[in-house]
């Protein structure tokens, strides 16, 4: 295994365990509820399902990038162990912490000419920006040195889609994603949007699908028009979910029975609490390696 440091933003949404099991570093974003800031520590301060509960019970949230003191600090300890750092950030389509990330890398990169220091706008979010550091795990773990790693992650990064649907309008509306209005007709309708990460990592919605079945097979649809090799795909499939397993299981048995040459079965995350706290309970997000992203 190459001797450097891989990193990412919690808002990758796997669990601590998969990050030390795979040896993946990560610095945490921070969130409030009710005016009391958290870490956003993969559920660890704060398990998911009593962070979901408390937005149904009426929580207020709110979320905070990580600034750039904290990205130095961050960066500094490993820079000084001697280590060469790769690091990935959530999308600059969804936060400024990319932006943040960059910053930090300028200022400490003249304090440590000896040492690299790449910082990745990854594209990604939730537990597909997990899945994207999976893969680069394995060419770490494979022998490949920090230069091919980043290079691969920059050439590809827009080839990992993102595809959301949500079951429950309530929080979208309350950050005002959808109108009241819609919200309102959205819900007496049984409206599902379904919605992607374009290839600028913007969070973008795409169909209105009624019924949870139907919006069910629906982003199993993308999966089959975009994936690679089509039904023949045989990469990584990951989903997370917001509060709501039984709909995400359901994607992943449909999954499954479509794509019979996953590599392994289909991984079932939480959204955390920084995507969660916007997106609130009842999403469901797709993850798979497929054609480039163009719109």
């Amino acid at each position: 295994m190459q001797d450097y440091i891989l990193s990412c933003c919690s808002t990758a949404d796997l669990t601590a365990e998969r990050f030390a099991e795979r040896k993946i570093e990560y610095i945490c974003f921070h969130y409030e509820l009710d005016g009391v800031q958290y870490p956003d520590d993969l559920g660890q301060t704060i398990p998911f399902d009593q962070f979901y509960q408390k937005m149904v019970d009426g929580a207020e949230t709110r979320t905070s990038q990580v600034n750039v003191d904290e990205y130095e600090n961050y960066f500094r300890k490993f820079l000084e162990a001697g280590k060469d750092v790769l690091h990935l950030c959530l999308s600059s389509g969804i936060s400024g912490s990319a932006n943040s990330a960059r910053i930090a890398g300028e200022n400490l990169r003249a304090e440590f000419p000896d040492r690299k220091l790449y910082i990745v706008d990854s594209l990604a979010a939730a537990s597909g920006f997990g899945m994207f550091m999976e893969e680069l795990a394995d060419q770490r773990d494979a022998g490949a040195d920090i230069d091919t790693v980043y290079q691969w992650a920059e050439a590809n990064k827009k080839k990992l889609h993102h595809w959301f649907f949500t079951t429950d309008l309530t929080f979208f509306v309350k950050g005002g994603r959808v109108s009241k209005v819609s919200g309102w007709f959205g819900t007496v309708l049984n409206i599902c949007p379904l919605l992607n990460v374009s290839h600028e990592g913007k969070l973008v919605p795409r169909k209105k699908i009624r019924g949870k079945a139907a919006v069910t097979k629906a982003i199993v649809d993308q999966m089959v028009a975009y994936a690679d090799n089509r039904t023949d795909y045989n990469g990584r499939c990951y989903i997370c979910n917001s509060a709501c397993y039984e709909d995400a299981r359901a994607v992943a048995d449909l999954v499954e029975e479509k794509f019979p040459n996953l590599k392994g079965k289909v991984e079932i995350y939480s959204i955390g609490t920084t995507i969660g706290s916007h997106t609130g309970p009842g999403t469901v997000a797709l993850f798979f390696w497929g054609d480039e992203r163009v719109d």
